[in-house]
C-alpha cells in the first residue's frame, strides 16, 4: 500500500509559476531550489526583473493572521532602515494564495554567511539586534506565539514519548534526562520575565553580510519572549570565548536597546529548549518525504543515544555558574 500523499507533493515547478503569475508578474520558467524544510522556498526567474524568492507556507503551520503578523513586523522594520528581507507588497497584500498553497514573494538578496566569531560582525549584528529590540519593544505581538516552557519541552517531549520514536532501550533513558532538564529549568520560566517582539530564530544561516552589513532574513519564527533568546545563539565554544563574544553584542546592542543581564540565567534552559524542540520537529515532520532524504540519520539508534548523551552534557551545564558582561 503506497503512503498518503503530502500535500507539498502538489507543488510542482508548473504549479509555482502558476501561483507566482498570479501577482500578474511573467516569469521566465526558471526555478532554482533553496534549502527550507519546514516551508518550501524557490528562486523564481522573472521577465524583464531580477529573479525573486518565493516562499510557500506549510499547510496548517500558521493562521493567516500570525502569517500576516510576521509580515507586518518585518515592513515595521525595513521602514525603519533596518536591513531585513521583507515581503513584497502586491496590491496592499503581502500573503497571497493559490492552488491551495498560501504564498509571499521576496527580493533576492545575496550576501555571504556572516563570521560569528569575527569581533567586528558580531558587533554589528548587536547593533541591529538592539535596532530590531526597540521596535519590538514598541508594542506586543497579538497572534504569535510565545517562548514557553510548555511548547518547546513539555509538549516536545509528550510528542516523542506518546510516538514510536524511540527505540526501547533508549526510552527510559530518554524520559529520565527531560524530566529532570524541565524541573531543573521550571523555576526560571515561571519568572516573569520582560518580553517583546522578537526574530526568533538568530543562528547564523539566518544572516546575510552583505555591503559590510548584517542583513536578517527569515522571521518565520518570529515570536514574543524575552530579548536573550535572539543573542544566546550568537555565543559559543569556551566560557572564556562566550563572555568574550556577549561583552560584544552587548556593547553595540546597548547602542539602541538597554539589556538586563539577569536574562543569562536563560542561556543554558534555552539550549535545553532547543535540543529538544528540535528532535520532536523532526519527529512531527517525519511523514514529510523530504525529511527523511536531509536528516536520513534521524529516528536511529545511534541518533537517539547521540540524543540523550547531549542532553545529559546540557544537563551539567546547567549546574555551571551563568555568564557574566565584562569578565574577560
Amino acid at each position: 500500500m503506497s503512503a498518503s500523499p503530502h500535500p507539498y507533493d502538489a507543488l510542482t515547478p508548473d504549479v509555482v509559476i502558476d501561483c507566482v503569475e498570479t501577482t500578474g508578474l511573467l516569469s521566465d520558467a526558471r526555478i532554482f531550489p533553496l534549502n527550507s524544510y519546514e516551508n518550501r522556498v524557490y528562486q523564481v526567474g522573472v521577465e524583464d526583473g531580477e529573479p525573486l524568492i518565493a516562499k510557500f507556507y506549510r499547510p496548517g503551520r500558521w493562521t493567516d493572521a500570525q502569517i500576516l503578523e510576521e509580515h507586518a513586523f518585518s515592513l515595521e522594520l525595513a521602514e525603519a532602515e533596518i536591513p531585513v528581507v521583507a515581503p513584497l507588497v502586491f496590491d496592499g497584500r503581502t500573503l497571497m494564495e493559490a492552488h491551495g498553497f498560501r504564498f509571499a514573494l521576496f527580493p533576492r538578496r545575496g550576501g555571504r554567511q556572516v563570521e560569528l566569531d569575527n569581533f567586528e560582525h558580531l558587533e554589528q549584528v548587536g547593533t541591529m539586534l538592539g535596532r530590531i529590540h526597540a521596535i519590538g519593544r514598541a508594542r506586543p505581538f497579538e497572534h504569535r506565539p510565545a517562548l514557553t516552557l510548555q511548547h518547546f519541552a513539555i509538549d516536545s517531549r509528550e510528542f516523542i514519548l506518546a510516538g514510536d520514536f524511540l527505540p526501547a532501550e533508549n526510552r527510559e533513558a530518554y524520559a529520565s534526562v527531560t524530566a529532570h532538564i524541565i524541573e531543573q529549568i521550571a523555576p526560571l520560566f515561571e519568572q516573569q520575565w520582560s518580553t517583546l517582539r522578537l526574530h526568533g530564530d538568530c543562528h547564523a544561516g539566518n544572516f546575510l553580510w552583505r555591503n559590510e552589513t548584517p542583513w536578517f532574513v527569515d522571521f518565520d519564527d518570529c515570536l514574543s519572549g524575552p530579548a536573550i533568546q535572539d543573542i544566546w545563539m550568537l555565543l559559543s565554544g569556551s566560557r572564556a570565548d562566550q563572555t568574550a563574544y556577549l561583552d560584544t553584542v552587548i556593547e553595540g546592542y546597548e547602542t539602541f536597546c538597554r539589556f538586563n543581564p539577569q536574562e543569562l540565567q536563560l542561556v543554558e534552559p534555552l539550549r535545553c529548549l532547543r535540543q529538544m524542540h528540535h528532535a520532536a520537529w523532526l519527529a512531527r515532520r517525519w511523514e514529510d518525504p523530504a525529511f527523511p532524504q536531509a536528516f536520513p540519520w534521524f529516528n536511529t539508534p545511534r541518533y537517539w543515544a547521540e540524543h540523550i548523551l547531549a542532553l545529559r552534557e546540557q544537563q551539567s551545564a546547567l549546574l555551571e555558574p551563568t555568564l557574566t558582561l565584562g569578565a574577560v
